[in-house]
């Protein structure tokens, strides 16, 4: 993969020095990050941004329960809006430090970070035939179950599952069974592109992450075909 890769479902970056640009825009603008948890969201400031100390510096939340759970966690993932964009970044190593006479939390700096037109998650539809049932990672080592809710051409599906599991930008999922209308089924690798937070019709919250299929569906792609009407 390329520092910077290109797909129908935004852009996916390796390189410390656009990480670095990305975050300091969004930092210099005020736009806090977000981090999603099942019961509650982390929202707060980013303050500083190094990539040469290998770190960055983020405000704590007036939840204390959602400073803990981030802490909890050995990498975390954040999001935030940005000029139309949704961006999404892994931090790893979060803990609890004092910067600036402030109790704040730091952590390593992102290896990747992610983002893509917000306008794209506006245009999701939940319709029949829609949504799939999917098997996902079914050969990988944390298989679940997730609904496809929407198809793209160019090999691109948005998945649905609970907010209690974590998938972060790049994860491959082997092997996901997909069952299409009529109950037969396909296989196919997907790569997350990226993640967000979504509301169900029921009301339920859950993630949705924008995928890009590795290896052929033609049964699913004949579907797409025939949503979209081509």
């Amino acid at each position: 993969m390329s520092a910077v890769d290109k797909t129908q479902t935004g852009l996916m970056s390796r390189s410390a020095s656009e990480i670095a640009r990305v975050l300091e825009k969004a930092r210099g603008e005020g736009v806090p990050v977000k981090a999603f948890f099942p019961s509650l969201i982390f929202e707060a400031e980013l303050l500083h941004v190094d990539p040469k100390a290998g770190r960055i510096v983020i405000a704590r939340s007036a939840d204390e329960a959602a400073n803990e759970a981030v802490l909890a966690r050995p990498r975390c993932a954040f999001h935030c809006d940005l000029a139309g964009w949704h961006i999404e970044f892994v931090a790893p190593e979060p803990r609890a430090v004092v910067f600036k006479k402030r109790d704040v939390i730091q952590c390593r700096f992102p290896e990747l970070l992610a983002s893509h037109p917000r306008r794209e998650h506006e245009r999701v539809r939940l319709k029949a035939p829609l949504p799939l049932r999917v098997h996902a990672d079914a050969d990988g080592i944390m298989p679940f179950e997730a609904l496809i809710v929407d198809l793209g051409f160019g090999g691109v599906a948005f998945l649905a599952y609970a907010s209690t599991i974590t998938l972060e930008p790049g994860t491959v999922l082997r092997g996901c069974r997909i069952v299409l209308p009529g109950g037969a089924e396909c296989v196919s690798d997907l790569e997350v592109r990226y993640s967000q937070a979504m509301t169900l019709p029921n009301g339920r919250r859950a993630m949705r992450s924008g995928c890009r299929f590795l290896s052929a569906c033609p049964e699913l792609a004949e579907l797409t075909k025939r949503l979209l009407g081509t």
